[in-house]
């Protein structure tokens, strides 16, 4: 069986002023997600799944979803702050959504078999698509607690319009180990890569150091670990209006607890996106770049 790709395409964008997931950046107006769909059919993956609010459905089914009709099934699935468990109720201040790895729980009804996970407005590389689809397809019917993700090459994701955030990875014998979320990652004046840690103390990384880019392969079994995780998060949470519920604070203690392994994938695959506005005439031209080269054709679809 084919595997999934499930894409989170319900935030905001505040930082890049807007919503990043419908905004035109190829030479036809394509968006960063019709880059992803199109590397993924043409990487083995069988289906795509959306998960989007409701407030922008119309706009998303006519700019984006109608494209894809004859290449590849989709469906689209919601995410709500009031979608919870039973017995917990939204608190009336909460506006901010719960979380990454609450936007992947909307999915667990439509998707049962191994899938991958993506941001909207990140883009990936071919080859990153390429090495998840052949390590999910390759799974035995019926696993569980395998896992992946890929690793990306921390060089390979920074962005020249300022500091990044990034989860970088911790590995033993291929296998994630643990994830080490690090923000304003940045060059220095020699243009190295580092950061100032808790005592503000520069360190250095590599520049083939893996980070996660939110890329994860996962079997529906994952889902069943986020709905009994998940209520517990909301136990401690509830009334904290700026917790969320994030991918890797559930795949930590999976690995941890021995429950899964999550195998990290190696690519050559360049990320780029728009996390700042400045970030955009860039995109702009590295597509321009990407079509005039053949990496895609003048039409995707």
């Amino acid at each position: 069986m084919k595997p999934t790709l499930f894409v989170l395409a319900a935030g905001m964008g505040s930082r890049y002023g807007g919503l990043k997931q419908l905004d035109g950046l190829g030479p036809h107006g394509e968006t960063i997600m019709d880059y992803s769909i199109y590397d993924a059919i043409h990487s083995g993956f069988g289906k795509v799944v959306f998960v989007i609010r409701k407030d922008f459905e119309a706009d998303f089914r006519e700019k984006i979803l109608s494209k894809y009709e004859g290449h590849i099934p989709v469906e689209v699935v919601f995410q709500s702050v009031n979608d919870l468990p039973e017995g917990f109720t939204c608190p009336p201040e909460r506006v901010k959504p719960w979380g990454t790895n609450h936007a992947l729980l909307m999915g667990k009804d439509v998707i049962n078999e191994p899938f991958a996970i993506i941001n909207s407005d990140d883009y990936y590389g071919r080859n990153s698509f390429e090495v998840m689809a052949r390590e999910l397809s390759a799974l035995p019917e019926g696993s569980t607690g395998h896992y992946s993700m890929v690793g990306f090459k921390v060089g390979n994701t920074m962005s020249e319009s300022g500091t990044v955030s990034r989860g970088v990875c911790e590995t033993a014998n291929g296998n994630l180990t643990g994830i080490v979320e690090r923000t304003a990652i940045g060059y220095d004046d020699e243009h190295n890569i580092g950061f100032d840690d808790e005592k503000g103390n520069r360190v250095t990384l590599a520049f083939d150091t893996p980070v996660s880019m939110n890329f994860w392969g996962f079997t529906p079994d994952y889902f069943r670990h986020s709905e009994t995780f998940f209520v517990d998060f909301l136990k401690e949470n509830l009334t904290k209006p700026k917790a969320e519920f994030f991918i890797p604070t559930l795949v930590n203690k999976l690995v941890n607890d021995g429950t899964a392994t999550v195998k990290v994938l190696t690519t050559e695959s360049k990320w780029f996106g728009v996390t700042y506005s400045a970030d955009r005439q860039g995109v702009v031209d590295k597509f321009a770049q990407l079509h005039a080269d053949g990496t895609y054709p003048e039409n995707l679809f």
